[in-house]
């Protein structure tokens, strides 16, 4: 694991690593280091835009990494990808254990195409055994941004923190319009609840406009899931399959 050079401390025979994300937030630095740091974030961008150049119109499925197999989110988002795949789309996860597993096993599964960004951890997050292309990223800001640019929807299962994170991300870039007005579904009515009535009290207290609760469509129903897509990102995008040309002399596959 030589990405993680910097060993804080041990604790319980277990080892806890400052990544290099960590030590470029702490604070300024050399200035030769924030450039190296530059250039190899910018390197990462590049072998991610060219590992997913093919890989569109993709969904992304948000939710939490704890839940087996066992548990009826998991079966729900198993459920997701399957139709999701029969709609033509991708289906991209973070590319973990939990609902993303689910997902991507749904697709994988359904002989639908199944993409995974896989976050790079101290303690590594492996990329789940449903995927048929995925890229290893070790900053969360360029796994995020892939999450978010080759998807014409979200579907947002039940998470934590992490998943609020890339919700309410997803819903800043679409109200800001820096990205187009894609449908985000919140799966899961009794587990979002809560957070989908305080978002309500936003509206009501003028804190988000009125029309960005039009924005969310709240279901339990993959059949519901299945038509909202429909409507907002297949025939409001006109999306098809792009046939885009690989070029050889760039050393690109499509698979």
């Amino acid at each position: 694991m030589n990405r993680y050079k910097h060993i804080i401390r041990n604790r319980k025979k277990k080892r806890f690593y400052l990544t290099e994300e960590q030590v470029f937030l702490k604070g300024p630095r050399n200035r030769f280091k924030e450039l190296w740091f530059s250039f190899k974030v910018q390197y990462n961008f590049i072998k991610a835009f060219r590992k997913m150049h093919f890989i569109g119109p993709c969904i992304t499925v948000f939710g939490s990494a704890r839940f087996d197999e066992n548990n009826v989110y998991y079966k729900q988002a198993v459920d997701v990808g399957k139709t999701l795949s029969e709609m033509g789309f991708t289906v991209m996860t973070g590319g973990g254990p939990g609902i993303m597993e689910a997902a991507n096993k749904g697709a994988f599964e359904n002989n639908g195409y199944s993409v995974g960004c896989n976050i790079i951890l101290p303690f590594e997050q492996k990329p789940n055994n449903y995927l048929h292309k995925w890229i290893d990223i070790p900053y969360f800001f360029v796994r995020k941004f892939m999450l978010i640019k080759y998807s014409y929807g979200f579907v947002v299962m039940p998470g934590g923190i992490g998943t609020l994170d890339e919700l309410f991300e997803s819903l800043t870039l679409i109200q800001t319009k820096i990205i187009h007005s894609f449908p985000v579904v919140l799966f899961g009515k009794e587990y979002h609840k809560e957070l989908y009535e305080h978002i309500q009290v936003m509206a009501e207290e003028e804190s988000i406009s009125k029309e960005d609760m039009d924005l969310l469509f709240i279901t339990d129903s993959v059949e519901e899931m299945r038509d909202h897509l429909m409507v907002h990102s297949i025939e409001k995008f006109k999306l098809i399959k792009k046939n885009i040309r690989s070029h050889w002399w760039l050393g690109e596959k499509k698979s």
